[in-house]
């Protein structure tokens, strides 16, 4: 599946801690979960609430939603399919590169 065919924009869900990094360093790797898989895990639009709630419930920090351009992400966002029928977006891009927003 190409970048942009589900939608303009994908979504990461960033921690305080991770904000602060991309701000002073440029760059971010991601929490846990992206570490140890190699991605930085994104999500659609109508997926950033179900993911708030899956996997940011006990966060008692601040969270920014940041909103990325796919198209800029070509051949490096992949389309992952979880249980079946949801398709999650994953980059093998750090957080530097995905950050074209500005």
């Amino acid at each position: 599946m190409a970048a942009g065919e589900e939608g303009e924009f994908v979504y990461r869900i960033s921690t305080a801690e991770e904000w602060e990094a991309l701000q002073k360093n440029g760059s971010a790797f991601g929490g846990d979960l992206d570490k140890s898989s190699g991605f930085i895990h994104l999500s659609s639009l109508h997926q950033v609430k179900p993911t708030l709630q899956n996997f940011f419930s006990n966060v008692k920090l601040d969270l920014y939603l940041l909103q990325i351009d796919a198209k800029k992400l070509g051949d490096g966002l992949i389309y992952e399919v979880v249980d079946g029928s949801n398709s999650f977006r994953t980059s093998t891009a750090h957080l530097e590169a995905l950050l074209l927003f500005h």
